[in-house]
């Protein structure tokens, strides 16, 4: 039997449990992981680009447990009442193939590029860092705010988004649990004063939302919406005085902001700064970036802490996906005896 947890119990799991703790909870699985970064199997997603968005598989293994996150990115899908990001994933057993593991993961997703921005923010923000400045409004924004506070203690948000009504729907679920938040009137305005900024857009352009007129020495910038080839948010000339940290640079050189560096532009891979073989923020006025496009390992972990939090829980339901004849190999004996007889 393979354990599934559905989109209802997720959301009750997560009631149960708390947003806010479910990221903090999330964080040292991601952690643990990066360290053993190096005995995973990686390789860019495989992506079936369209004129509608996209449609991604994104595989890994750590040589004991397989998984692969099945997810799209549809940027149009909101004026047509269906949500920008959906996915689900799977855990497998190497030695069998069999799966253990299944989950929803547009939710999960949404968490777990949270608790990887904050592992991320806690190596490479200003020690002392309580303002964050958010360039858009949308799906993943809260779960930002939450792993910032959850992680750096931030609580102080200023935010900026085009739509007005994404801007509203922030501060209308954030407000009342305790952050002090302050609507911005320009991308700007927002960032002005501010120690880590997000950007997360959802419009699959090569955009310039962030310049680099706007960026004070010492910034973190939380680098999180550019995900796919043909999508940016940041001015090249702020990569060009940063530091720049990345997840699998092979990926991120086609997808993330330094898509439009050259091929040997110099980046840092984060695990290393985790493991102690690369340096993070080097002084307290250097700029960090984190071109994060989110990776299959970072999946991995977050579907490793569901299965493990909700292990002896009602959170989620045994299902019979795969096939079990009682001999191995007569597959027809398990469907046989209910066949029609005669052509």
């Amino acid at each position: 039997m393979t354990r599934f947890v559905d989109v209802a119990n997720m959301v009750r799991w997560t009631a149960s449990v708390g947003p806010e703790r479910i990221i903090a909870g999330m964080i040292p699985y991601l952690e643990a992981d990066f360290r053993r970064w190096e005995y995973f199997d990686k390789s860019s997603r495989v992506a079936s680009h369209t004129p509608f968005g996209v449609i991604e598989l994104m595989p890994t293994s750590d040589s004991e447990t397989y998984g692969f996150k099945y997810v799209n990115g549809h940027p149009s899908n909101p004026q047509r009442g269906f949500q920008t990001v959906t996915a689900f994933g799977m855990l497998a057993d190497v030695s069998n193939g069999y799966p253990t593991f299944l989950t929803e993961m547009t939710v999960l997703t949404a968490f777990r590029t949270a608790a990887t921005s904050a592992m991320v923010g806690k190596k490479l923000a200003r020690v002392g860092s309580s303002r964050m400045a958010m360039i858009g409004a949308g799906s993943q924004a809260e779960f930002q705010a939450l792993a910032f506070r959850s992680a750096l203690g931030i609580e102080r948000l200023t935010v900026w988004d085009t739509d007005a009504a994404a801007m509203e729907k922030l501060v209308r679920n954030l407000g009342p649990l305790g952050f002090d938040i302050t609507v911005a009137t320009s991308a700007a305005d927002a960032v002005r004063g501010a120690d880590v900024v997000t950007t997360c857009t959802a419009d699959k352009a090569n955009a310039t939302i962030l310049t680099a007129e706007m960026v004070e020495p010492g910034m973190h910038i939380n680098a999180i919406g550019g995900d796919c080839p043909g999508k940016t948010e940041l001015d090249p000339a702020i990569l060009e005085r940063s530091a720049v940290f990345v997840e699998f640079p092979e990926q991120t050189r086609i997808e993330g902001e330094i898509q439009q560096m050259p091929a040997d532009f110099p980046v840092t891979e984060f695990w290393q700064v985790l493991d102690g073989t690369a340096p993070g923020r080097a002084s307290e006025e250097q700029v960090t970036v984190f071109d994060s496009v989110g990776f299959a390992i970072e999946d991995f972990s977050a579907m490793r802490f569901v299965r493990d939090a909700v292990e002896g829980t009602n959170f989620g339901e045994d299902i019979d996906l795969v096939a079990s004849p009682d001999d191995p190999k007569d597959l027809f004996g398990l469907v046989g005896a209910f066949a029609p007889v005669g052509p």
